[in-house]
């Protein structure tokens, strides 16, 4: 995440994956400055980029997918992995929208909807998974075993 002293907004549950990018539109066409801000929730494929945009509760993001200043995705809106949603793209609650630049595919079916629960339920629970293994790393104190020709001579074990 960068955000330069700008306003980077995460919501509760949401779950942002392996190298992707959050960023701040601290200029852009028109002049403004733009948070990025993403609500309650939401998924964010590997490798997606969040620039200056706002993805609203339980939304998704595929991977390596592209949002550009001012982009919205409404409540369960879905961008495809690998769309280009340009400045400004609005994408309306329900629909998927992919390719580049992004453009409406279809609607989600309540099937899908409730199926992207389901998946951030599972990685809500990796997630308190992970932060359990933590505690048990941090429980237990750091050992530092060296081999014997590399110990400082007074620690060293007398040869016979």
């Amino acid at each position: 995440m960068i955000s330069r002293n700008l306003i980077i907004h995460i919501g509760s549950g949401t779950n942002i994956q392996d190298n992707s990018l959050v960023h701040v539109a601290k200029s852009n066409l028109s002049g403004k400055v733009l948070p990025t801000i993403i609500g309650d929730n939401v998924t964010v494929g590997h490798t997606a980029v969040l620039h200056g945009c706002t993805v609203e509760d339980e939304a998704f993001v595929g991977m390596g997918a592209v949002l550009l200043d001012g982009a919205v995705v409404e409540k369960h809106g879905m961008v495809a992995a690998g769309a280009l949603a340009r400045q400004n793209t609005r994408i309306p609650c329900g629909e998927v929208w992919g390719g580049n630049p992004a453009k409406f595919l279809r609607k989600l079916t309540d099937e899908e909807i409730e199926f992207e629960k389901v998946l951030r339920k599972k990685f809500a629970r990796r997630d308190e998974e992970y932060d359990s293994m933590l505690g048990v790393v941090r429980e237990v104190p750091p050992v530092l075993i060296l081999p014997d020709n590399i110990l400082p001579d007074k620690f060293r074990k007398p040869s016979h």
